[in-house]
Order: C-alpha cells, then sequence, then structure tokens
C-alpha cells in the first residue's frame, strides 16, 4: 500500500515528505529517476509530488514521482554534465539581487532566467537593500528595471531596515508556491524573516574581505506561511553554469531575442552571432533589445562551448 505527499525538505540522501494526511515521513529512494535522459545528482526535488510506501518508525521508500507541472533545474556545480534539481511544481520564482553590497552582476540575473524560461514560469526581481543605495545605484536600478520590466519579468524594490516594498512582497507570496533564491549575501533570509519571523531563517554577514556573502542555507526545504502560499527557499547560488547541450536553450531561454527569431534568416536555427539577415543583430542597432542582455547571451554561448571543448580535449 502506497500513500501520496510533497516532498518538503531534501538533505541529499533522505527526503522529508509531508503527506497528504499531514503525518512527516522520513524517506530514502529506490531506484533510478532520470530527467530528458540527463543523469540528475538528486533525482527528487522539493516540490515534487511522490508515492511512498512506509516502512513503519516514521520512515519510507520513495517508490514514485508523479508528473511534474514544471521544474527548475541547474548545471550540477560538481559533475558538469549532470542537472541538478531545485525545485518543481512552482507558481513562480523570486531572484533577491542587491545593487551594492554585494555589487550586482546583471549576468547572474540572466542565468536564472535561462533556468526558469524553460518551463515558462513567472519571475520577479527583487531588488533589496535599497537603503544602502545612493543617486547612482538608483539610477542603476531603475535602469535594470526598465530592461527586465519591458520583456515580461517583474520587478520590486526592497528594504527591511526601512520597511520598503515588504507589504508588495507579502502579497506577491500569498497563496502561491514560491521558489526564492539568490547569490549569498543578498539578505534574501532577512527578507523573508522580515514578513514571517516565526520560519526563523539563517542569516548572514558579508565578508568584509571578499565583498561576498558567506553561505547560510544548507538545503532546499518547503516552508508554509501563515497569510497563505508556500516558500521554497534554496542554498544561496555562487554561480550558474552552463555546457554545450544548452546552447539551444540558451538561444530559445532569451525571450526577447526567441520572440524576433523568426524574422532571420535562419529562423530558430539563428544563434544571433554571426549569421547573416539576423533579426536580434538589426534590432539591437535599433535600440530595441539590450546591449547588456546580449553581452550575457553571448558570454554564456562561449562559456557553453568553451567547456564543451575542454571535456573533449581533457588528458585523463
Amino acid at each position: 500500500m502506497t500513500e501520496t505527499g510533497t516532498v518538503v525538505k531534501s538533505t541529499g540522501s533522505w527526503y522529508n515528505v509531508l503527506l497528504d494526511t499531514g503525518v512527516a515521513v522520513s524517506c530514502r529512494i529506490v531506484g533510478k529517476f532520470r530527467l530528458d535522459d540527463i543523469p540528475l545528482t538528486n533525482p527528487v526535488a522539493v516540490g515534487d509530488r511522490v508515492e511512498i510506501a512506509l516502512e513503519g518508525d516514521g520512515q519510507g521508500l520513495i517508490k514514485k514521482i508523479l508528473p511534474r507541472t514544471n521544474c527548475v533545474v541547474r548545471q550540477s556545480p560538481r559533475r558538469k554534465h549532470d542537472l541538478h534539481l531545485l525545485a518543481s511544481n512552482i507558481d513562480q520564482a523570486i531572484l533577491i539581487v542587491t545593487i551594492v553590497h554585494p555589487t550586482i552582476k546583471p549576468g547572474f540575473i540572466d542565468r536564472f532566467l535561462v533556468m526558469t524560461e524553460r518551463d515558462e514560469i513567472p519571475v520577479t526581481i527583487i531588488f533589496n537593500k535599497c537603503d544602502l543605495y545612493d543617486a547612482e545605484d538608483m539610477e542603476r536600478y531603475e535602469e535594470l528595471k526598465s530592461i527586465y520590466t519591458k520583456i515580461g519579468y517583474g520587478a520590486l524594490l526592497t528594504s527591511v531596515l526601512q520597511n520598503v516594498g515588504l507589504e508588495d512582497f507579502k502579497h506577491l507570496l500569498k497563496d502561491k508556491t514560491t521558489l526564492i533564491s539568490g547569490q549569498s549575501g543578498v539578505g534574501k533570509s532577512s527578507l523573508v524573516n522580515a514578513i514571517q519571523s516565526q520560519l526563523e531563517l539563517r542569516t548572514g554577514e558579508i565578508s568584509d574581505y571578499s565583498g561576498k556573502g558567506q553561505h547560510t542555507t544548507t538545503f532546499a526545504e518547503m516552508f508554509e506561511l501563515d497569510f497563505g502560499g508556500r516558500l521554497i527557499d534554496t542554498p544561496g547560488i555562487k554561480t550558474l553554469g552552463f555546457n554545450d547541450k544548452d546552447k539551444a536553450n540558451i538561444a530559445h531561454s532569451f525571450r526577447e531575442f526567441f520572440a524576433l527569431s523568426d524574422d532571420c534568416k535562419f529562423g530558430g536555427a539563428c544563434l544571433h552571432r554571426n549569421e547573416p539577415g539576423c533579426a536580434v543583430h538589426e534590432a539591437l542597432r535599433q535600440g530595441e533589445v539590450s546591449e547588456q542582455r546580449y553581452m550575457s547571451y553571448l558570454s554564456l554561448l562561449e562559456e557553453a562551448e568553451d567547456q564543451n571543448y575542454w571535456e573533449r580535449n581533457k588528458e585523463f
């Protein structure tokens, strides 16, 4: 006899499953699971609906993963040709960034959006710690906000210290299942604690030496919000890499470029680099698409090809 539930925490080899009956069970997996024939470093994600067989003493075996409505996957930071599942069955994703402390990396925003665009997951970019922004920083925020809202992503300005945007943040989360992520040190945990203090997510300090945050979240975990909704908190991400298998995915995941592909001479096969009759190049000349986004796009393509080159030519 099996029971159905939702994976609410992943700790590597064990998964906490909340059964539909309200009982929490610590589970292992049985068998191997793959995604699009690509090996997974963690075959079960927080948010997965699963069938388990109870073993007694509050433990069980995950026997089956039910069909996912969507999932967010990244390249494994340790095994470059494998994928790592961040979460599944979500309504939206929120990326926390900050203009300063640590300094913003627009390329990281674009990398995150490549991950979520595959399943057309709505994303809001939250620009946190606005109490630290000077006039130049605010200009930078307005510039980035314009770039991303123009192509259909949300943007929100927040500060825990000055109580800026917290009600809007709370409203954004209400009654939805949300993946929340960001690089270490952007204030993700402090922001969540400000609207849901009983979660008591661990917060960390910024390193004075490196200017980078220290990891405070170790494993992905789902939390119930008392005002309605569920939040999936993920470990702070240092880098997001892509390999050669991702080239077509990268080209299709810059949504404003993909929308222009039909007008390219080579259609969907155009990588928007040196091809003749490229509609993206023409849009760049006309100022209709962001040059910053285009440079991020080229960087991702080059990284994917370089990694594949070194994989093919490394010495064993």
